[in-house]
């Protein structure tokens, strides 16, 4: 006791699991890969599917499901969540060979572009069965995008077009959406550019639109938003209620030699002449503190997902010192204002 006050008992506070995510290790053997995140001390893992999960044998082979967990649980890692952003990408963007590097053959298929939409609809579906099956509730990924390539359009772009992108969201995504509500799994968006939902404006547009789908909802990476000059805490004050899961990754801006903007240049990660790039976190410029505030005041309580992507560092450096920022990072929230004390006194008198 201080006083009258009595002091916040932290230590019932249950700290948020740290994971790590595959998918910047999808050159690894899964075995490799779990092998350095039990190594470094993280609770679990987020799995990339395509690099380390293969949905269609997930979905239909019993011994693979038996596998894929006796690897996770001869580590004591826990599986946290799935990630299928390569199919999800292709579910609403305008095909091009480009796609064929990142999805399935089975998806790809003869690359007729209506085909691969349907297809990769199919893929995202078949993902919730295999969560399911895996028993993990979450789902992350790419919706992609009709839009994204009118972000700044000439000649000028009407309205019209604009909302018939949305409109065909709604059209493709509430089938798989509800999907994953018949089979209890959450769908979580990284909010990213190239994406229907990019920066916290257009985050409310596409929920405004999704939101009679309880399982819709946003995977949180401040890295995404703050080079585009987007403040992330205000994207969790305003969008809190639907973030399902959470990205740890850090970026820097700013930077460069003052001939790339925030559009890149076309320089690839790690130029110097880069105005903004990603680094790994505590190495950038993302206040994660004021994002801790945020998190704790909505209620956050799901996994922090070390997301690690630095062109400058060793990657199994990266995932050793990024456990340990995000492990000192979190912390509990305040159980009462810290003048209360004052105020109880001042009552009594």
């Amino acid at each position: 006791m201080i006083g009258d006050c009595e002091v916040t008992d932290v230590v019932s506070y249950t700290k948020r699991l740290v994971t790590l995510f595959s998918a910047q290790f999808g050159d690894m053997p899964l075995p490799a890969f779990l092998d350095l995140a039990r190594a470094a001390g993280y609770d679990g893992v987020e799995i990339a599917c395509g690099t380390h999960l293969d949905v269609q044998k997930a979905l239909n082979d019993e011994d693979y499901r038996r596998d894929f967990r006796a690897m996770l649980d001869g580590r004591q890692l826990q599986l946290i969540a799935i990630s299928n952003h390569c199919a999800g990408q292709a579910v609403l963007d305008h095909i091009t060979p480009r796609h064929q590097a990142i999805l399935p053959p089975h998806v790809w298929g003869d690359g007729n572009p209506a085909g691969v939409n349907a297809r990769a609809a199919r893929e995202m579906v078949d993902t919730a069965l295999v969560a399911a099956k895996l028993g993990v509730g979450i789902v992350n990924g790419f919706t992609g995008s009709p839009i994204w390539r009118e972000m700044y359009p000439f000649p000028p772009v009407t309205d019209q077009e604009i909302s018939a992108g949305y409109d065909l969201l709604l059209e493709r995504w509430g089938p798989i959406l509800k999907a994953y509500e018949d089979e209890g799994i959450k769908f979580a968006l990284e909010v990213h550019p190239t994406e229907i939902a990019f920066d916290t404006f257009s985050a409310q547009r596409t929920l405004k639109v999704l939101e009679t789908f309880p399982a819709f909802g946003f995977n949180f990476d401040p890295s995404h938003l703050n080079y585009q000059g987007v403040d992330p805490a205000l994207f969790l004050y305003l969008l809190g209620e639907r973030v399902w899961h959470t990205h740890i990754k850090d970026v820097q801006w700013g930077k460069g030699d003052g001939r790339i903007g925030v559009f890149g240049g076309h320089a690839p990660f790690g130029d110097p002449s880069r105005y903004w790039d990603f680094r790994s976190p505590g190495r950038g410029m993302v206040d994660f503190e004021a994002i801790m505030v945020a998190l704790n005041h909505i209620g956050y309580t799901g996994p922090l997902s070390v997301e690690w992507e630095d062109s400058h560092m060793d990657r199994e450096h990266g995932a050793h010192e990024a456990l340990d920022f995000v492990r000192a990072l979190d912390f509990p929230p305040s159980k009462q204002a810290f003048d209360a004390a004052f105020r109880k006194a001042s009552e009594t008198r």
